[in-house]
């Protein structure tokens, strides 16, 4: 009786059991579709996928874009904007140690002439203690220490009047000044693209032309402080200005690109002013401050030495006294005016003003020579230029170039100068 119930309870079980298996397997099992009438391809590897990409998309931009075929990038301006960006880089390393050496020279000037002036004074003091000590020991050690202090004093002018450190130092200010301006062209250029291989050969002989207008050496390079005359500083390429000159004397073709034949009378006027007036103006300050430089270059050495001889007679009599004190003064006062007053700075200033006029007159002559207008600058933007640089409004220009042709026909005299800023 227990068996059949068993057997009773296990019957049900086992068919649910069936049940719930035919279930699992009608929800796993697949129907087979129908074989589709196309083959699928075989997925390739990544690496030949890649490459197959890139020759498509470079087949579909070249063909795109036909021109591009024959290209060869060796020529294009990529090169000349690659050189430009590395003559930057170049420029760019100029302006910081053109600073650098600036402000160290700068200080050598401070340096030399407080260090020069406490040995000249000092000295002075010892030769007029030791005129009213006693005889003996004491005399002799201040006879000997001032004589020592002269002489030194008299060495190191020798070598500060040589250098002139003001001028150095205003020679790496003016270099870093116009090496910031070619930084800011170069940057221009490149900003407005298709840059080509004369815009860097142009770029190069310019930084060429700056570092033998301002060499950073003392030695075997530095420029010389007391020329025979004063000659404005030059730091263009010499060659830079110089076009060719076509013969086109069409009217339709000067009225071309800004320029008109009004427009090129105004420029030779200016020019005409530029020479007659400020020119010729530094050209004089700077021969007058040259002659001065040069009379105290000579007269503060030339002073110690004197003192120097004076100091080691003190004791035989009066007169060596008085010339070792006096002399000693007088050198402290030629001293603190030259260095103090920094009149090498002053010529070098003089130069840098006289070459920024010569190097506005090249470039206007340069450009009226050119017979192409197309060549040339606007004349607009460059009427624009120039008074911008001689810091003058387009009417302010137009009025002087009119004093300039009154005073070609009529003699009338021009009461003012071209420039506005110098």
């Amino acid at each position: 009786m227990a068996s059949l119930q068993a057997s009773a309870l296990l019957l049900p079980s086992s068919s649910s059991s069936c049940c719930c298996s035919r279930k699992i397997t009608a929800a796993i099992h697949v129907p087979k579709f129908p074989k589709a009438p196309f083959s699928v391809p075989k997925i390739p590897t990544t690496r030949k996928l890649m490459d197959e990409l890139n020759n498509i998309r470079v087949d579909r931009f070249t063909n795109t874009i036909p021109v591009l075929q024959n290209i060869n990038f060796a020529t294009t301006p990529f090169v000349a904007t690659t050189q430009l960006y590395a003559l930057l880089e170049a420029v760019a390393d100029r302006v910081e140690m053109h600073a650098n050496i600036g402000k160290q020279r700068e200080n050598w000037n401070t340096l030399l002439l407080n260090s020069i002036n406490m040995i000249t004074l000092t000295a002075t003091t010892m030769a007029g203690v030791a005129a009213i000590g006693s005889a003996g020991m004491p005399l002799l050690a201040l006879k000997l220490s001032s004589t020592l202090l002269y002489s030194a004093a008299t060495g190191m002018l020798l070598v500060m009047n040589k250098i002139q450190p003001s001028q150095l130092a205003e020679e790496q200010r003016n270099a870093t000044r116009l090496f910031k301006q070619l930084r800011s062209q170069i940057e221009t250029m490149l900003a407005l693209g298709a840059t080509t291989e004369e815009d860097v050969k142009d770029v190069m002989e310019r930084v060429l032309a700056l570092d033998r207008a301002y060499p950073l050496p003392l030695l075997g390079a530095m420029l010389d402080k007391f020329p025979a005359k004063f000659e404005p500083a030059t730091w263009w390429p010499s060659h830079q200005l110089l076009r060719k000159k076509t013969k086109s004397h069409e009217r339709k073709q000067r009225e071309e690109n800004g320029w008109s034949e009004e427009l090129e009378v105004e420029m030779r006027d200016i020019v005409e002013v530029v020479k007659r007036k400020d020119s010729k103006d530094y050209e004089r300050l700077g021969n007058l401050v040259l002659k001065i430089n040069k009379i105290l270059a000579i007269s503060g050495p030339l002073l110690t030495g004197i003192a120097a001889i004076g100091s080691a007679c003190v004791g035989n009599g009066s007169w060596a006294t008085i010339v070792a004190v006096a002399a000693g003064a007088l050198a402290t006062s030629a001293n603190a005016f030259q260095h103090g007053g920094q009149v090498g700075m002053v010529f070098e200033m003089y130069r840098n003003s006289g070459g920024f006029f010569l190097l506005l007159q090249e470039t206007i002559e340069a450009t009226l020579e050119e017979g192409d207008l197309e060549k040339r600058e606007n004349g607009e933007i460059f009427e624009m230029k120039v008074a911008l640089q001689l810091g003058r409004s387009l009417s302010q220009l137009r009025e002087l170039a009119r004093k300039s042709a009154s005073y070609r026909l009529d003699g009338t005299a021009i009461d003012e100068f071209a420039s506005k800023l110098f």
